[in-house]
C-alpha cells in the first residue's frame, strides 16, 4: 500500500463515511447499510509463496455489513490516485483472501466478499481494463474454461452532481473538491458544507493533491476550519504571507548580486586607471633618462600634474 492509500483509509474507515460511499454509489443514495450496521474486519491475510515465507496482502479497509447480528456481506474499498493497470489481479486476491479467511474460520455460512474501486485521479479517465481475462492472452481452446472477474471502479472526479447530491458524509465534500479540481486545476475550495471529520478530510486532500499546504492547516491552523470555506481562506492568508516572504528574499538576493556588479565594474576600472598611469609613468622616466625635460615629458606622455612619478614605485 502507499502512502496515499493508508491516509485515505483513515477518513473511510469512519462508518458514517463508509456506509455513505456504498449507499451512493452501489444504490443510488437509499439508505440500504447503516453506519451501525458496520463493524471491522481485518484487512490482513496471509499466504504461502513459492519462497516458502509466510507473507501478508492488506487491503484499503472491510467491513462486516450486518441486520440484527445477521451477517449479510464483506465490503472491501480499494483507493487509487493513478490508473494500475495489474489493480484487477490485486482485487482477486483480495476478494480471494477474504473467502479463503472465511473456509478457515469454518462458517456454516459464507458471505459475499463486495470490493469497490475509488480512483482518485483528476487528469484522465481509468483507462485500463477491469477484466483479468482482458489482460492475458487465453488461448481460444481454454477460454471457455478460464474464469473471468471483473473489478469495479468509480471515478470520483467524473462524478455527477446527482451522484455527489446522494452524499450525505464528509465524502459529499471530497467528491466536489475532485470534480471541481478536474474542471479547473487552480480551483479554489468553496464548498460551505460543514465537515465533520476535519483533520482526515484535510490529510487526504494533502496526500491526494501533493499540496502540502492542506498539511500546514491540518497541523498549524487547523482551529476554526468548520467547511472548504475556511480552508480557502487558511490558503489565501498563507498565499499572502508567502508572497511576503518571497518578496523579501528577491530584494535581499537583488541587493547582493547588485552590489556584486558594482563591485567588480569599480574594480575593473580602477585598476585600468591604475594601469594606465603607472603606463605613462614608466614612459615619463624613460623620456627623462633620453634627456627630456620634465615639462616635455609629461606633455607628450599627458600624465596629469597632480601626479608625481618620483613617488609612484614602480617594478622594473
Amino acid at each position: 500500500m502507499g502512502q496515499k492509500d493508508i491516509t485515505e483509509k483513515v477518513l473511510e474507515d469512519y462508518n458514517d463515511v463508509f456506509a455513505d460511499i456504498i449507499n451512493g454509489l452501489l444504490f443510488g443514495g437509499e439508505q440500504e447499510i447503516k453506519p451501525e450496521d458496520l463493524e471491522n474486519t481485518t484487512v490482513h491475510a496471509q499466504y504461502k509463496a513459492e519462497d516458502d515465507k509466510v507473507h501478508e496482502l492488506e487491503r484499503d479497509i472491510a467491513k462486516y455489513w450486518k441486520e440484527e447480528k445477521v451477517e449479510l456481506a464483506i465490503c472491501g474499498i480499494e483507493n487509487q490516485s493513478t490508473v494500475e493497470k495489474n489493480m484487477p489481479f490485486r482485487i482477486i486476491g483480495y476478494d480471494g483472501s477474504a473467502y479463503r479467511n472465511q473456509l478457515q474460520q469454518e462458517r456454516r455460512r459464507m458471505l459475499p466478499v463486495v470490493t469497490i474501486v475509488l480512483y482518485f485521479g483528476t487528469d484522465r479517465h481509468w483507462n485500463s481494463r477491469k477484466k483479468i481475462k482482458e489482460l492475458m492472452e487465453v488461448p481460444q481452446c481454454l477460454d471457455s474454461y478460464v474464469n473471468d472477474y471483473q473489478m469495479h471502479v468509480f471515478e470520483v472526479a467524473w462524478l455527477t452532481e446527482e451522484q455527489i447530491s446522494h452524499f450525505r458524509s464528509d465524502f459529499k465534500v471530497v467528491a466536489n473538491f475532485f470534480v471541481q479540481k478536474r474542471k479547473n486545476r487552480d480551483y479554489i475550495p468553496d464548498d460551505p458544507t460543514e465537515i465533520r471529520h476535519v483533520d482526515e478530510v484535510l490529510k487526504l486532500l494533502q496526500v491526494m493533491t501533493g499540496d502540502r499546504r492542506y498539511e500546514e492547516i491540518f497541523r498549524k491552523k487547523k482551529e476554526g476550519v468548520h467547511s472548504m470555506c475556511d480552508v480557502a481562506e487558511r490558503l489565501e492568508q498563507m498565499g499572502i504571507a508567502k508572497g511576503i516572504e518571497i518578496g523579501r528574499n528577491e530584494g535581499r538576493t537583488e541587493g547582493k548580486i547588485e552590489g556584486k556588479i558594482e563591485g567588480k565594474i569599480e574594480g575593473k576600472i580602477e585598476g585600468k586607471i591604475e594601469g594606465k598611469i603607472e603606463g605613462k609613468i614608466l614612459v615619463y622616466r624613460n623620456l627623462c633618462r633620453e634627456g627630456f625635460d620634465e615639462k616635455e615629458a609629461r606633455r607628450l606622455t599627458e600624465l596629469p600634474e597632480d601626479v608625481m612619478p618620483e613617488d609612484v614605485s614602480l617594478e622594473q
